[in-house]
């Protein structure tokens, strides 16, 4: 008995020295921390981008967690989790770069380019917190772009591959071929959201050239699945066209272009379900719609489509078509509605408008995960559909790769992402082929593809209308009738 209070009263001694030990510790700690800052953030390289928040320091340390305790037990414990917190914890070494080349002052594309920003500091901060790739973090470079000249482009992609970044994510440039050329002589990969056909074709045409490039879904898909969207509709009995004819606005654009002939591909498929009637062009910068709007009214058609991809100027249209509206019409606004500031800018007047995507992020699984997420994130900004969650998605396969294989060998990175399909945010990204399919177009089921999804604004929110299996709501009659 003797021997056992000794003991016990000897391993207390232990404990209490050790305790002092800690706490000790723990205070230098803290004082360094005041004055010397984030060692994480100290290391990582200067950009042109605000630090992310995963460099931020965890507010508490396990050195703090063990010194609150006073039982061997609880001592041994605590001494487990520094061990377990050590092996997945905010990661350290020498970053991986990504290289955002984002719109911040140019002509057009700036709130598509801020949403996928906000994904992929997201990503990386939630990448970072949990021991990055294989142990490195991931940091962004980003620089402004001007995406609707050759000259932005190149300027844009050249400054980021001198920084030697590991990677680029782009969201997307409407002038595209530079940002393929400049990555595939530097060898850097390059991961878009830039759904271009052309873009597409021409990585396809030289495979040893640009086996770093891969894309999302082509924008001719846009028009095909618009117009067995309606079919959908007519079908699930929520909508009835007043007339099966189909007017067409189309900007000026490569982009826009493209879209309208997929839509008049398959409207001339469909053996005279649906028709063509009235096309008309616009230019970007458009202000005024009251020519358009009175060609609209004249021709009276059941659908009409505008295809215009600049939100801000979409919401231009919703407010002055909804003071003048063609009644009975479904109007189909493309994919600018996506963008925050549409929503932001038409206010009451986008309430009834029709539009799709097929990278969007559903409202459930990873989906509605990310959304939540976002939010907690950036809580007062509108919640962007498309490129917050694909830019998001884009990171995580890198991280993957980067995990798996030698980050220096680009090949192999590239090599690892064509050859791990990846279930993200926006559905089965799959790059085995550059361009990931697409549900319901050519893949057969939402497991093996991205989805292209339609949404129409109910209550000031977009709520998916279309396909079934992603389906929030029904469609229903426009305030217009």
């Amino acid at each position: 008995m003797g021997d056992t209070m000794a003991r016990r009263a000897a391993r207390h001694a232990w404990l209490v020295a050790l305790l002092a030990v800690v706490l000790a510790f723990a205070a230098a700690c803290g004082d360094d921390d005041e004055e010397g800052g984030d060692a994480t953030s100290a290391a990582a390289p200067a950009t042109s981008a605000a630090a992310p928040e995963s460099s931020a320091a965890p507010e508490s340390s396990a050195a703090e967690s063990s010194a609150a305790e006073t039982t061997e037990a609880t001592a041994e414990s605590s001494a487990e989790g520094e061990s377990s917190a050590a092996a997945s914890g905010p990661a350290t070494g020498d970053p991986l770069v990504i290289g955002g080349p984002f719109a911040q002052t140019g002509p057009a594309g700036i709130a598509d380019h801020k949403d996928c920003w906000n994904g992929v500091e997201l990503a990386m901060e939630e990448i970072n917190a949990a021991g990055g790739a294989n142990g490195r973090p991931i940091a962004l470079e980003v620089t402004d772009i001007d995406m609707l000249t050759p000259e932005g482009t190149q300027s844009a992609f050249q400054a980021l591959v001198d920084k030697n970044v590991d990677a680029i994510v782009s969201p997307f440039s409407i002038t595209w071929q530079p940002g393929l050329d400049v990555t595939a002589a530097a060898g850097i990969p390059y991961l878009s959201g830039g759904t271009s056909s052309p873009a597409i074709a021409y990585a396809k045409s030289d495979p040893e050239k640009f086996w770093n490039f891969v894309s999302d879904p082509a924008e001719l898909n846009y028009g095909r699945g618009f117009i067995e969207s309606l079919d959908l509709l007519v079908e699930a009995g929520t909508w009835t066209p007043k007339n099966n004819k189909v007017d067409i606005v189309v900007g000026d654009s490569e982009y826009n272009t493209l879209i309208a002939q997929g839509t008049k591909e398959a409207i001339e498929a469909s053996g005279g379900t649906w028709v063509l009637g009235e096309e008309s062009e616009v230019q970007g910068g458009i202000t005024d719609w009251s020519p358009i709007l009175q060609q609209l009214q004249q021709s009276d058609a059941g659908v009409i489509m505008v295809d215009h991809w600049i939100g801000a100027e979409l919401a231009a249209f919703a407010q002055q078509f909804t003071a003048n509206p063609v009644p009975g019409s479904l109007v189909y606004l493309q994919y600018g509605p996506s963008q925050p500031e549409f929503l932001d800018i038409a206010g009451e007047s986008a309430e009834g408008f029709y539009w799709g995507t097929m990278i969007g992020v559903p409202n459930v699984g990873k989906g509605a995960e990310f959304r939540t997420k976002y939010a907690a994130k950036y809580p007062d900004t509108t919640f962007g559909i498309v490129y917050t969650g694909w830019c998001y998605d884009m990171v995580y396969m890198l991280q993957d790769a980067w995990s798996n294989v030698d980050p220096a060998d680009k090949k192999a990175v590239m090599q690892w992402i064509k050859d791990h399909p990846y279930d993200g945010t926006t559905g089965h990204i799959d790059f085995s082929d550059i361009e990931t399919p697409t549900y319901p177009v050519n893949a057969e089921t939402p497991e093996t593809g991205v989805t292209h999804l339609f949404f129409q604004v109910q209550g000031g929110e977009h709520k998916i209308v279309s396909p079934e299996v992603y389906k929030e709501t029904d469609y229903v009659a426009p305030p217009w009738g």
